[in-house]
């Protein structure tokens, strides 16, 4: 899973430097999750206001935690990177790119992280063991990803990297196809002056 959606990654940003991140940084996500998991459902670790008493783990939970933050991750990865490449494309400056794509949809992360987590925590409520193991590890996957990783060390380390970012190997530059994320801004102008007067021809009369 990991290898193909860095691969895609390669394939859309034309970076190496991305999906190298991408990876890292989920996998940072998800093993941070499974410790909190680990410290208090296993160890014990605030076990008593929880209502929870330290025992084994089932062994699905890692599988499904895995998949459900792996998606989330990797949403909220292409949602952020796409705009600050949108902003790289049109003025080169990794700084202004990177001020431009936070700032464009850092807010909607973060408010959507924060309704998930909302969520999650609920499940916490439940008297069933698996109902708040499941629902205190989701919630922590996604407010770590979207309040650590996304919103500080993402943007630490494109910042550190600046124009390395976006470089691309030439030999691999040629090879790749090109996928754009969005359609261009001419095109999508085109297409919406079109419809209306095809929807014109289509109305008159034979």
């Amino acid at each position: 899973m990991i290898g193909l959606a860095a691969l895609l990654l390669v394939v859309l940003f034309r970076s190496i430097v991305i999906p190298l991140q991408a990876a890292a940084m989920n996998l940072l996500s998800v093993a941070a999750s499974l410790g909190v998991t680990v410290a208090v459902f296993q160890d014990g670790w605030l076990g008593g206001p929880l209502g929870v008493k330290a025992g084994p783990i089932e062994a699905f939970i890692p599988v499904f935690l895995f998949a459900i933050v792996f998606g989330l991750s990797m949403d909220y990865e292409v949602f952020l990177v796409s705009r600050i490449h949108e902003a790289w494309m049109r003025r080169r400056d990794p700084t202004a790119a990177l001020i431009d794509g936070l700032g464009s949809t850092g807010r909607v992360v973060t408010a959507a992280a924060t309704i998930m987590v909302c969520v999650f925590l609920s499940f916490v409520l439940s008297d069933v063991r698996v109902v708040k193991l499941f629902g205190l590890s989701l919630a922590t996957a996604v407010f770590l990803d979207a309040f650590v990783v996304r919103s500080l060390l993402l943007p630490s380390v494109l910042a550190l990297l600046g124009e390395r970012t976006w470089k691309l190997p030439r030999t691999l530059e040629r090879r790749l196809p090109h996928i754009a994320s969005e359609a261009p801004a001419n095109e999508t102008a085109a297409a919406g002056q079109a419809r209306p007067s095809l929807a014109r021809t289509a109305e008159e009369p034979a």
